[in-house]
């Protein structure tokens, strides 16, 4: 227990130098040029390095914590997922170039640390999908992450059990089976002799560090199950994607239109999100949204130099004015629904 708990405390250590280093000589609200000058001065490929490290350090002390009984083996599924969904975001800030100094080690860093193990596809696949397909087209025809949204039921005129089976679909068997084809396929694809042995070590090392209980709850159940869901509602929470509200102007004016900020009015509520399922600058996504080369470090302080988005929203499920409610408000609107049948 004593080892598990070092792992623990370790690996936080280990992912603060990251954060702290690039908290230097921050400012609370600048804009986008200022932002990137600064962060171009504490560009580094080691802090980026240990962070990663960190993550997998704790899950190893989690591992180590899952053998010690039922409610730890339960802790020790909820605390993986939140780690694997960090290890998404931070390998989202190295497909856009920002998370370490050099283009060779974004990569790298992002397939050795979170790519590899989590059965992910390579880095340039997810790249050119989401840097070239997704950024530009967000919320439009064009754009593979609403297309996705549409194939797991939210489409025009989706209400009652079907709207509320698509907002957890990775947990229901179609979503699973799909979370499980998508591994099958990335194993299989490019490098797969390769990824296949990294998700064989991670098995292992489950295994090594916490027998069956760290296997199945420490990894397949959050891999499988409980991170897609904090993923998928990370993306429901990105865009207003059903009734953006279509502008030209700069970037900043034009994501204003297509984007929402959730938690706007609560601190306790957003410091929650930004440390479990809207980590590494996911919360500002808005804010992302309008200047993709900036890291998360500095999302916060360019945000405060921004108009509001065109929807703020105080929950994902309860509220006044959540998320959800926008989305199945949308999907059944006249012009929706007379979509839907032309």
């Amino acid at each position: 227990m004593l080892l598990c708990l070092v792992l623990l405390i370790t690996g936080t250590a280990l992912r603060q130098i990251d954060r702290l280093h690039f908290a230097r000589h921050r400012p609370h609200a600048a804009d986008a040029a200022l932002l990137i000058a600064i962060q171009r001065t504490r560009a580094n490929n080691l802090t980026p390095l240990l962070l990663l490290a960190g993550q997998w350090v704790q899950i190893t002390g989690w591992w180590m914590l899952a053998a010690h009984g039922p409610l730890l083996a339960a802790l020790a599924a909820a605390a993986v997922a939140v780690h694997f969904r960090h290890l998404q975001e931070i390998s989202h800030a190295a497909v856009h170039g920002v998370l370490a100094r050099t283009p060779r080690a974004n990569q790298l860093l992002a397939e050795v640390f979170a790519h590899h193990p989590l059965g992910l596809g390579p880095v340039t696949s997810r790249r050119r999908r989401h840097v070239r397909d997704h950024h530009p087209n967000a919320t439009q025809a064009g754009d593979p992450n609403l297309a996705e949204l549409r194939q797991a039921g939210l489409g025009a005129g989706t209400t009652g059990p079907a709207f509320a089976a698509a907002l957890v679909h990775p947990l229901t068997p179609r979503g699973i089976r799909g979370t499980v084809a998508g591994l099958t396929a990335h194993l299989r694809g490019p490098g797969a002799w390769h990824r296949t042995a990294a998700t064989a070590a991670v098995c292992a090392a489950a295994y090594t560090a916490g027998g069956w209980p760290a296997l199945l709850c420490g990894l397949l159940i959050p891999r499988l199950l409980l991170y897609p869901q904090l993923a998928w509602m990370s993306l429901l929470v990105e865009h207003t994607w059903f009734d953006p509200d279509h502008r030209t102007g700069t970037p900043a004016q034009i994501e204003a239109g297509r984007c929402l900020r959730l938690y706007p009015g609560s601190r306790t509520m957003a410091a929650i999100a930004a440390t479990t399922w809207l980590p590494y600058g996911d919360l500002h996504h808005y804010a992302h949204s309008a200047h993709p080369g900036l890291r998360w470090n500095y999302l916060p302080a360019v945000e405060a130099n921004l108009a509001p988005p065109h929807f703020t929203a105080d929950g994902l499920l309860i509220g006044t004015a959540t998320v959800t409610r926008r989305h199945h408000q949308a999907l059944n609107t006249p012009a929706q629904l007379a979509t839907h049948h032309t």
